[in-house]
């Protein structure tokens, strides 16, 4: 297979399906950051954490490309007019949002609770979490631009949201693990 095949020097990319859009289009944007998402998470997943931790984010990196998947496929060719699905495309399902929620309170357990919001950083694999989160909450918020125009599959957006929150709940646990500095926002009073 190879990889440059020049049909896109017009501007233009194939979706899921075979049409055809301009690389700026919202769909490419949306799925485009899931892609970016994915690669943040192999680099948290490449640090020196838990292998629970790395386990969970591989399965994560999977869903992603499902994400993707669902985000690369037009409405009209998800299903035929009767309804049934027409290309076989995976879903996410409720136990994909649930392993996030399961793992977010098991980490929850072992954290101080929450009094303040907490400024990124404190260490380098803490600040990749960050960012992931960061860049999962705009693919967040191009994916529900994207089912505003054209709707696909409610738990594709449930995960997203999910897993922004489950991202910074790993940031938290792994400044707790690695023994950094959480550093607390304190509001300045006037």
């Amino acid at each position: 297979m190879k990889i440059y095949t020049k049909t896109g020097d017009n501007g233009t990319t194939a979706l899921f399906g075979g049409s055809r859009v301009p690389k700026h289009h919202i769909r490419i944007e949306s799925y485009g950051t899931i892609d970016e998402l994915n690669s943040h998470l192999g680099l948290i997943r490449d640090q020196d954490i838990n292998e629970h931790f790395k386990a969970v984010l591989i399965k994560i990196q999977n869903n992603l490309f499902t994400i993707g998947a669902i985000l690369a496929t037009p409405p009209e060719k998800a299903t035929l007019k009767n309804g049934k699905e027409r290309l076989n495309i995976e879903k996410i399902s409720a136990e994909d949002i649930a392993l996030l929620e399961k793992e977010m309170d098991a980490m929850n357990e072992s954290l101080p609770p929450m009094t303040h919001f907490v400024l990124p950083g404190g260490h380098q694999t803490v600040s990749f979490c960050h960012i992931a989160r960061c860049v999962c909450r705009r693919a967040e918020r191009l994916a529900t631009a994207l089912n505003d125009l054209e709707p696909f599959e409610a738990n594709a957006l449930k995960y997203l949201n999910r897993l922004s929150d489950y991202l910074f709940v790993l940031a938290r646990k792994l400044t707790y693990d690695l023994q950094a500095n959480e550093v607390k926002w304190v509001p300045k009073k006037y």
